[in-house]
């Protein structure tokens, strides 16, 4: 394949003229907005690829401060001439992330994105600091030396993550995956090498021999089910069966149920929004015609929803659960990867946020009984973004709904989406088994016993 002509710019690089200087920073600052922008797209793609809980929060919390990145450059660069109108990203620039998205094995494709895509990204805005005029640009160049400090730290905070991603690449000897995950790195390097670098900054060169983009010869395709790691997993903690399930539904609401039992339950509830966390960001890549503000507000929303698994994941181990003893709910994930964005984000913003409320009330009214300070501010922040949530559904599943070319309102769209959900989660909802024997996973028994302190094998 052809050499790809270098990363010209729209307003195009070289400009003359006594704006000459603004233009030249503003085709910059229009550059590193669109790779920001790329990178909340398609970095998303490894939150349900990867299994470690801290690095699926890690990476919802890198994609929240990039959207801002790109939000900051946007208002910035408008205030610039030459910086557009539109929010467009090149193709250039897509199909570099287009490729990178396209290893089947999560920890190649991690390591692709923050060993060549984000070091570039920091040489970009490094490069950026050179050549402006610290004076004239001023507002220009705080916003990004903050972003360096932001990709300086991203860099550390990743490190450890892309050592044991190396070690389990060793350790699985990569089967099945060409290339080696070295040679994957190699691959993306040529391409961005291709063009000059993220900024066009650099000579472009050539496309080594033999040389194929993997995105023009597959497409990309969610994997049919989300990766927990070594955790356990099952269908749903919710249920009805004490000795089966660790959430028992009626338990919630009953008021003779103990409070501190009660406590432990919704922690239990908090964590498996990893489930919100695994498909909601499958939106971001299935909607690149989406405006960015659109995608800005879900990725405060996956932020949102890393942060409430969090609460669940760091409280639970303090109140004496063993996190392995804990299954992962994977349901969700099976039957709404099998929707469209629009039913996805309907289903979560629509059904399962806003049903959560009256629920949820009452578990915080139970909670307050212990006065237990921590536990009241985890819960009461959570309430506040969830009813932020369906706000952004209210305000975004109609421009979801005209991107995918859906006709009806949104109450007849949204009682369909109910409908179709209980369609297909009869073909494919319970289809997991449970990874650990009743003996040894967490039920609602257990949970009454150690929150009460009654003894129990």
């Amino acid at each position: 394949m052809a050499t790809p002509p270098p990363l010209s710019a729209a307003p195009s690089g070289g400009a003359t003229g006594r704006m000459a200087a603004v233009q030249e920073m503003a085709r910059l600052l229009r550059l590193l907005f669109e790779v920001e922008r790329e990178f909340v797209r398609t970095a998303t793609t490894l939150i349900y690829r990867v299994g470690e809980p801290e690095l699926k929060y890690l990476l919802c919390q890198h994609v929240w401060e990039a959207a801002g990145h790109a939000r900051f450059l946007r208002e910035r660069g408008r205030e610039l001439s030459g910086f557009g109108s539109d929010e467009d990203t090149r193709p250039a620039l897509r199909a570099v992330f287009e490729e990178a998205v396209r290893p089947d094995h999560g920890p190649t494709a991690l390591t692709g994105f923050y060993a060549v895509l984000k070091p570039a990204l920091l040489a970009g805005y490094r490069h950026y600091l050179h050549v402006t005029e610290p004076l004239a640009d001023w507002p220009s160049r705080k916003l990004v030396e903050e972003f360096v400090a932001d990709e300086e730290r991203h860099a550390r905070e990743m490190a450890p993550f892309l050592k044991a991603a190396a070690h389990e690449v060793a350790a699985l000897g990569e089967p099945g995956q060409s290339p080696t995950t070295a040679a994957w790195c190699d691959h993306l390097a040529a391409a961005l090498a291709a063009r000059g670098g993220w900024l066009g900054t650099n000579p472009p060169v050539p496309l080594p021999p033999g040389f194929r983009w993997e995105h023009e010869g597959r497409a990309y395709t969610h994997p049919p089910t989300c990766h927990r790691g070594r955790y356990p997993t099952c269908s749903s903690v919710f249920g009805h069966d004490p000795a089966e399930v660790p959430i028992v539904r009626p338990w919630l609401v009953d008021p003779q149920t103990d409070a501190r039992v009660i406590r432990l339950m919704v922690y239990v509830w908090l964590m498996m929004e990893m489930d919100a966390v695994d498909y909601l960001a499958t939106v971001f890549y299935d909607t690149p015609q989406a405006p960015f503000d659109l995608h800005f507000d879900l990725a405060r929303h996956l932020w949102d929803e890393s942060r409430h698994s969090a609460f669940g994941y760091r409280q639970l181990p303090k109140l004496g659960v063993d996190l392995m003893t804990l299954e992962h709910s994977l349901d969700l994930y099976h039957i709404l990867v099998q929707m469209t964005p629009p039913e996805r984000y309907a289903m979560m913003t629509m059904e399962f946020e806003a049903g959560s409320f009256p629920t949820k009330a009452h578990v915080m009214d139970r909670i307050r009984e212990l006065n237990d300070f921590e536990a009241d501010t985890l819960l009461a922040f959570d309430r506040n973004d969830e009813q932020n949530h369906v706000r952004y559904g209210h305000h975004w599943l109609p421009r979801m709904m005209a991107l995918f070319g859906e006709p009806r309102s949104v109450e007849e769209f949204v009682r369909a989406t109910q409908e179709r959900f209980r369609q297909l989660a009869a073909i494919h909802g319970g289809r997991t088994p449970h990874s650990l024997p009743p003996e040894v996973r967490l039920t609602g028994e257990k949970i009454r016993r150690l929150a009460l302190g009654a003894p129990g094998p």
